[in-house]
């Protein structure tokens, strides 16, 4: 099933649950997704001082848009950090991470695929 019609609602009526993957400090807020396609429009959130070395470096076989809404992290992988206001783009199979977010970080973010990535 596609991702579900939504009219405005208020974020917070959703929980941030832990993230799959071995890194404590790491939530997100699922605010629609599609569980077949294994695509979601997401908040994540780092508590400060999380460290997702553990995860290693991510690599997707979906589109990834990823704006900061607060806070910062820095790509170990690139050794660059990154604010609140900056956006990313990232097509299917491009590594990025692992980061670390010394004092939090919030992040929008829309996952999705294309007809041609099917």
């Amino acid at each position: 099933m596609p991702k579900p019609e939504r009219e405005f609602f208020d974020v917070t009526d959703i929980e941030w649950t832990p993230c799959a993957g071995k890194v404590a400090g790491l939530t997100e807020r699922i605010l629609a997704a599609d569980e077949p396609a294994g695509v979601a429009t997401r908040m994540l959130r780092f508590e400060p001082g999380t460290d997702t070395t553990p995860n290693g470096v991510q690599v997707h076989d979906f589109w990834e848009e990823v704006y900061i809404l607060e806070g910062s992290f820095t790509d170990l992988t690139l050794d660059q950090t990154f604010t609140a206001g900056m956006y990313a783009c990232r097509p299917p199979g491009m590594a990025h991470g692992p980061w670390v977010a010394p004092d939090g970080c919030i992040t929008f973010e829309a996952r999705y695929r294309t007809a041609s990535d099917t």
